[in-house]
């Protein structure tokens, strides 16, 4: 019978749940840390009690960094077929958890489908939902309607929902007494912003934040508090209104923490470099280490179509410096809906982001594939170095598709090569 309500409940009571049999499975941390982790709410693991195939995930402190990957159809670009395909590749390419943005046609069916189907974890911004379920502008929506969303998504078995929480009155002005280059780029924070202004009202789910609490206890789902008042560009970063809303988001998780609800915190954004590290120290320190969830962060705002590249150097540092969880950055970023090729060079630039920042963590076992990769390289061991690639599929192509004259080197160097003279001289 079970004796807990939510994962921190069950983690401050001692008790090893199934889904954290399976972190300890794929992760080095002990089930003692596990436990003191989860139940100070420096871990989470998300887990709807009604998502039944779920491999349960941890994200936080003393992890390895984990990848979710956004996906959803448009009004513009509506292939529910297409995002499914994309899922799956997300899951085959080793990513930690899916997104669903949809905000047009029957996306209840298909967050069905994907939970269904899913073993990793499945997120979602209910908020979006709200305007497509009811079809109407944000500013009618009633308190009931975006309430009624969440419990949806909580029914069909969604395991984190990012709510912009933190997004208050107080916080609002700010924006007006701080002017920013490029405003509000939260879709969920722009929403909600227009409702409270053209509603005279407090954001709906701050003032009613105990309601959404009670959702969230009675089905485990991890709140994902966002960040909706995120930099949209380095000019913006680390201003008044991003670090006043973060303030808010400190005391809303030990607010959830009380009622044993886990919690994620979403942060910026686009970010100079030099800024990253301040920025995750900050957010550590305000939000009681909980669990860091970063977009990026993006180094510069001026590389359109490569975006993956400018979000992997800032989730590397990021990570690095405390962020948890990395969401992925295609090279569509700001440009359109991303294809499957977009896909998989975002995931990929990710995952190299989060394997970087794991090695200089320390976490155990990081390096072992490069290791081993360096080892496959001076005994000019290819299949060798296919096996621990991140991507084989595409080593093998670069590979197959120039032949050396000597099959042990590559076309780069040939007789040149430092690696087989090495050997020769050293080995023979």
């Amino acid at each position: 019978m079970k004796t807990y309500t939510t994962q921190m409940d069950a983690a401050k009571k001692g008790i090893i749940t199934p889904q954290m049999k399976d972190v300890l499975e794929m992760e080095t941390i002990s089930e003692k840390e596990l436990l003191k982790g989860m139940a100070a709410g420096s871990i989470a693991l998300p887990a709807n009690i009604h998502h039944k195939n779920l491999k349960g995930i941890a994200i936080g402190k003393g992890l390895t960094t984990k990848v979710n990957v956004n996906l959803g159809v448009s009004k513009d670009c509506c292939d529910f077929d297409l995002e499914l395909g994309k899922a799956d590749m997300a899951v085959d390419m080793k990513a930690h958890s899916v997104m669903d943005l949809s905000v047009s046609g029957d996306t209840r069916a298909f967050r069905q489908k994907l939970v269904e189907k899913m073993p990793v974890m499945i997120g979602t911004v209910p908020i979006y939902d709200t305007l497509t379920r009811t079809g109407k502008k944000g500013y009618d929506i009633t308190l009931e309607e975006w309430f009624e969303t969440v419990e949806i998504h909580a029914a069909d078995g969604i395991d984190f929902i990012t709510i912009h929480a933190g997004l208050t009155q107080k916080v609002v002005k700010s924006i007006h007494t701080n002017p920013r280059l490029t405003g509000v780029v939260s879709r969920g924070g722009a929403i909600l912003m227009e409702w409270m202004i053209k509603n005279n009202k407090e954001n709906p789910f701050y003032e009613h934040f105990d309601r959404l609490l009670d959702i969230c206890e009675a089905n485990d789902i991890c709140i994902s508090i966002g960040d909706g008042l995120r930099p949209g560009c380095l000019k913006d970063a680390t201003d008044a209104p991003q670090i006043e809303e973060l303030i808010t988001l400190g005391e809303l998780t030990k607010r959830a923490w009380a009622r044993n609800v886990q919690v994620m915190i979403e942060g910026p954004g686009h970010v100079p470099l030099n800024e990253i590290e301040m920025n995750m120290k900050l957010q550590k320190k305000l939000c009681h280490n909980a669990p860091f969830y970063v977009l990026g962060p993006l180094v510069t705002d001026i590389a359109p179509g490569y975006d993956h590249i400018t979000s992997a150097i800032g989730g590397a540092l990021a990570a690095m410096h405390g962020a948890d969880f990395l969401c992925y950055v295609t090279p569509a970023e700001h440009l359109r809906l991303p294809e499957l090729s977009d896909v998989k060079e975002g995931i990929m630039a990710s995952r190299i982001a989060a394997h970087a920042a794991d090695i200089a963590n320390g976490i155990p076992g990081a390096m072992d594939p490069d290791i081993k990769m360096g080892k496959a390289r001076f005994e000019l061991d290819w299949e060798g170095q296919f096996e621990v690639a991140m991507d084989p599929e595409k080593a093998r192509e670069y590979r197959a598709s120039s032949q050396p004259e000597e099959e042990t080197v590559c076309t780069m160097c040939g007789e040149f090569c430092a690696v087989k003279r090495t050997r020769d001289v050293l080995i023979s």
